[in-house]
């Protein structure tokens, strides 16, 4: 047997893999042999059956089938020892006339290089790190919606412009079919408002999710939806309603503050003010941290200038899912795929050159700190280490969970890494202000 490699460019190679009788024959006789041994052919006893026949029968397949096989192994191990770090699968070059009893049995295999590139962390161009506060108007807000929420309700025969509406939000084409409660006055201008005054139990309204509240959050909240697609939904929607309730606002007393905090933490309206801050902020800086990690795959993609073997890669997208593309599909989806694509090798080549690792213990710890944080949201604050232990290794049997935590773990080990080694323009700002920044 013979390999060789030709460089067509830096991206592009051949493989020539040349085989010889001698390195499958020795295992086809052997196969031969064993198919002679068990064949049952009438006027010939069981294992006397001349082998010039079970060679006619069955000799080209099986010489076929062990050719394949020494193929793809011997090719699979020089791909190894040479270290060749590709994209995609090496592809076959399909010859129409390939003769199978030709002395020695030559196959060619086309190999997409990866690209050999350097990453700048310390760009001219810096990126925007948001630190995003609660301001007093949020605050009071929330200070309004928590008495409203362990107030009085009363029930109204109708609508009026400071009642609760309860009911379903229906869109068919979108599969949109979500309960929620919400203040008529919550509703932005007055042409939707006008549409609740006077509405009873059982009224179908018609509304657009366009500036349907002030506060698009609020629509995001009932229809489950992402933030990146609640700024741009604009779509039609049905509401019956079900309930309308007049709510009485609960007093900051130590009867509220016992209900929000059992553990007597918050004792006053200035601490629950506190702590209202606190836990937005935590939030804020959860989802600033993920603006903060886009942006920087963003910046990463547009000054990491490499070229890629976009020609090898649709010809093997043509191929290399269940359903075969044609040559303008697999263009398409490389084009769709290749800013994800580029970014994956960007990530890869960090987190070689700073031995950024994942190791499984790694893996299992934050797992157990997700299913920590679910048990305690059902009221479970101290499960014990065994039961998360057993949990976790569940999860982390399926293939698919275990992909997801794994990505978000190495996601946090990143931004980690780029927090450390990369400057950023900073710029306070409250959450509404960054939402409009960020995703207008």
């Amino acid at each position: 047997m013979n390999i060789t490699r030709e460089n067509r460019d830096a991206l592009n190679a051949v493989v020539k893999v040349d085989i010889v009788a001698d390195d499958y024959q020795a295992k086809v006789s052997a196969l031969l042999e064993d198919h002679r041994k068990k064949a049952n052919v009438p006027g010939f006893r069981k294992g006397q059956v001349p082998m010039g026949m079970i060679k006619k029968q069955y000799g080209k397949s099986l010489m076929i089938d062990e050719v394949n096989k020494v193929l793809q192994a011997s090719l699979n191990t020089y791909l190894q020892e040479e270290k060749l770090e590709l994209l995609g699968n090496p592809l076959p070059r399909v010859k129409e006339d390939f003769n199978w009893d030709a002395e020695t049995l030559s196959f060619e295999f086309e190999l997409g290089l990866a690209p050999q590139f350097d990453v700048d962390l310390k760009s001219k161009k810096k990126v925007t790190e948001y630190n995003i506060i609660a301001t007093e108007e949020l605050l009071d807000e929330e200070m309004k919606n928590i008495q409203i929420r362990y107030g009085k309700v009363s029930p109204l025969e109708e609508a009026t412009a400071d009642s609760n509406i309860t009911g379903a939000f229906v869109n068919e084409e979108k599969e949109i079919n979500k309960k929620g409660t919400f203040l008529v006055s919550d509703l932005q201008g007055k042409k939707n408002e006008k549409k609740f005054i006077g509405a009873k139990i059982g009224d179908v309204i018609e509304l657009e999710t366009k500036k349907l509240f002030e506060n698009d959050h609020k629509l995001q909240q009932i229809l489950e939806v992402s933030h990146d697609e609640i700024h741009d939904l604009d779509i039609p929607v049905t509401l019956t309603i079900e309930e309308v309730t007049k709510t009485e606002p609960a007093d900051l007393d130590k009867e509220l503050f016992d209900k929000l905090f059992p553990d007597g933490s918050v004792s006053n309206a200035e601490e629950l003010r506190a702590k209202i801050k606190e836990d937005a902020e935590k939030q804020f800086k959860q989802q600033g941290d993920q603006q903060l990690l886009n942006a920087i795959t963003e910046h990463l993609v547009e000054t990491t200038k490499f070229d890629l073997p976009s020609e090898f890669l649709q010809k093997w997208l043509q191929n290399a899912g269940e359903k075969p593309l044609t040559a303008e599909e697999a263009k398409a989806e490389f084009d769709k795929s290749e800013t994800g694509l580029r970014y994956q090798l960007i990530e890869g080549k960090i987190m070689k050159d700073n031995d950024i690792k994942l190791e499984y213990t790694e893996l299992v710890e934050y797992a157990k700190g997700f299913i920590r944080t679910q048990m305690a949201q059902f009221g479970n604050m101290n499960p014990e280490e065994k039961e998360l232990d057993e949990i976790a290794g569940r999860i982390l049997q399926n293939q698919e969970e275990a992909q997801k935590l794994q990505s978000q773990l190495i996601s946090q080990k990143l931004l980690a890494f780029y927090k450390e080694n990369m400057s950023f323009k900073t710029k306070e700002l409250s959450y509404e202000a960054f939402t409009k920044e960020v995703y207008k």
